[in-house]
């Protein structure tokens, strides 16, 4: 079976990694910015890949068969649906969307068109958040307790909230690792300490209700996000009745770990294996695999949408606090 070929809209910090993966898979055939002299470097970095600043014409060829969207997030929805209208696969990067409305017009115009729409939550494909989940599934952990993810850093470009820009990232792991289809918000936190109306720092207490061996249970859960951090943290704690799991990703290896206590009360850590692949590129293959045999990919629009929904639903209650509003400006 042909390899597809893919255009990557949108090439600034993110978009460059979409451009070396899909390149490394022998499927780029486009790069379109509107950043002239990034599209010069990139042009003399991938030989014989074309370059465009002109979103249309990569619309019109009929030579490619997915478009990759790396643009501003409050660009997501305009790219993606002209995309799917004119018969491209889509793969968008997170946010799918910054309004309900919009993520479940996607999907719909996707699933009517027998098109492939996926959204890049990258973690879902991270070799270490799958080993974990395989762990969840086996009972390693015991009963689940608790979960938190926790990620910071020092951010100055300020465009988007921290909510759309770091939450999506925590939401969509905890709820694939859980199986968990519907996520919901009990309590919310959120600060603009630069008092520039741009949410900076944030945490959400988040009810997590799936299946048990006894119907339906909520395993309770928070998501603690902040730009003003000097020290980066990138890391998922889940509480067990036997086992604590703990993934931080600023660690070079050995990013997740299992603790728990022996039965002289020592504390005892056990380093599980996992594949040493970048999650990119395998979320990379995966969307071309999902063009090829037309499966649903693993990050689809359901995924999604819960993410938008969630999120959507926390910025309302943020906005009517007095004094206060959120930009929701393109990153």
């Amino acid at each position: 079976m042909d390899l597809p070929k893919v255009a990557v809209v949108g090439c600034g910090n993110w978009g460059k990694n979409l451009v070396r993966n899909y390149a490394h898979l022998g499927a780029l055939q486009v790069i379109c910015d509107a950043d002239t002299e990034r599209l010069d470097r990139l042009s003399k970095e991938y030989k014989g890949i074309s370059v465009t600043t002109d979103f249309q014409t990569v619309l019109d060829d009929k030579s490619i068969t997915g478009v990759v969207i790396a643009t501003p997030s409050d660009t997501h929805f305009d790219v993606a649906k002209k995309s799917l209208l004119q018969g491209k696969h889509v793969y968008v990067e997170k946010p799918l969307a910054l309004d309900v409305k919009h993520a479940e017009e996607l999907d719909e115009l996707a699933t009517k068109r027998n098109l492939v729409l996926m959204v890049g939550h990258l973690l879902l494909y991270h070799p270490a958040v799958n080993t974990l989940k395989d762990l969840i599934a086996s009972g390693e952990l015991g009963e689940l307790r608790f979960v938190r993810s926790d990620r910071m850093n020092f951010n100055q470009t300020r465009r988007d909230s921290v909510l759309w820009d770091l939450a999506p990232h925590d939401l969509s792991m905890m709820s694939y690792l859980l199986d968990c289809d519907a996520p919901e918000v009990t309590r919310v936190g959120g600060w603009d300490t630069q008092d520039d109306d741009t949410i900076d720092v944030a945490y959400l207490d988040v009810a997590f209700p799936v299946k048990s061996n006894k119907g339906r249970k909520v395993i309770p859960g928070q998501v603690r996000n902040s730009w003003i951090d000097p020290q980066k943290i990138v890391r998922l704690t889940v509480n067990g009745s036997r086992k604590t799991a703990v993934l931080n990703d600023t660690e070079a290896a050995d990013k997740l770990q299992l603790h728990s206590l022996s039965s002289s009360g020592r504390m005892v850590v056990e380093y599980p294996d996992y594949p040493n692949s970048e999650p990119l590129h395998l979320e990379c293959e995966h969307f071309l695999n999902c063009i090829q045999t037309g499966q649903r990919p693993r990050s689809d629009a359901n995924n999604a949408y819960h993410v938008v929904r969630v999120l959507a639903d926390v910025e309302k209650r943020l906005m009517a606090r007095p004094g206060l509003s959120i930009s929701n400006s393109s990153k």
